[in-house]
């Protein structure tokens, strides 16, 4: 039969004890456990280990570890599908141009908001009126973040950055494709749109440099008022191009995929820098107690002999 082992008894006189499990040590392996145990130190730290000095985002987004295609890939991707699609259609001619057309019209019957206001909406998109928003969120950034040891410069950097690449990208889609313009507008190179592009961006960007320093996380409120009147905005320059025959409702479609693909994009650049600046290490200075205790330890006892 099995007996219980007992202590026994060494030359010293120690007792010898079977192994007892320990709370803490392992116990992300015990069975039933909803998650990673203590850390296997003695004083609390960190691992020295790379695994160990990562911080792990939730499951499927940037800071996960390992590595894997997370929110940002599905929204580029997206992006990139519907733009495509909605491409081939105008290229191919297809049922969703026809439709394009009929809806692209019938604002013109009279229906709809005062031709004033919707010249006014669509005035909206213009880079005169949006980049200085952008530019004022990014200073008032700026001021709140430099005196809380973050990047300050980073986000005006990403400001510029964004705005920069909106022509850089609809430019020359308005070359390749050259679709021509609603009855009552002249010239071709319509398709994207670049006023729509503009808003979608720049009040985008500003928008995200909001959230991401003078806006706490926990004011949940305030942040979704500010999303709101983002979409509200581009809404309403959206229509204002439509309801003055600037675009076609396909224009603006897709200037909303590149658009949310800029916005995906600068998110994940502010996201990463947000958490490499919390990641870098501070040293601290010594206090006074643990001076003192460095001086006793150096002093020589009253019982030592030179």
């Amino acid at each position: 039969m099995n007996e219980t082992p007992r202590p026994r008894e060494t030359a010293s006189g120690a007792v010898a004890w079977p192994p007892q499990s320990r709370t803490g040590r392992a116990f992300a392996h015990i069975p039933g456990a909803s998650g990673p145990g203590l850390p296997h130190r003695s004083d609390g730290r960190s691992p020295h280990t790379p695994r160990g000095a990562r911080f792990p985002g939730p499951p499927g987004r940037p800071g996960t570890s390992p590595p894997v295609p997370g929110r940002p890939a599905v929204v580029l991707s997206l992006c990139a599908v519907l733009f495509a699609f909605l491409t081939w259609q105008l290229v191919a001619r297809g049922p969703l141009r026809r439709l394009d057309e009929r809806l692209g019209v019938r604002p013109h019957d009279g229906a709809g908001l005062p031709h004033p206001l919707a010249e006014f909406f669509s005035d909206l998109g213009n880079t005169s009126v949006a980049v200085p928003v952008l530019a004022v969120s990014a200073a008032v950034t700026w001021w709140v973040r430099r005196g809380t040891g973050r990047v300050a410069w980073w986000p005006a950097l990403t400001a510029l950055f964004a705005i920069l690449v909106v022509p850089a990208l609809v430019l020359p889609l308005k070359e390749i494709f050259d679709r021509p313009g609603q009855p009552s507008a002249e010239g071709l190179g319509y398709y994207p749109s670049g006023h729509t592009a503009t808003a979608t961006v720049a009040y985008g960007v500003a928008l995200l440099l909001l959230l991401a320093g003078p806006v706490p996380p926990h004011r949940r409120d305030v942040r979704r008022a500010l999303t709101a009147t983002w979409l509200l905005l581009v809404v309403c320059v959206s229509y204002g191009l439509v309801r003055q025959g600037y675009h076609w409702p396909l224009d603006v479609a897709a200037s909303w995929c590149l658009g949310g693909a800029v916005l995906q994009v600068v998110a994940v650049v502010l996201v990463r820098t947000r958490v490499r600046v919390r990641e870098r290490p501070r040293t601290q200075a010594p206090d006074d107690a643990t001076r003192r205790q460095e001086r006793r330890a150096d002093e020589p006892e009253p019982g030592d002999v030179a």
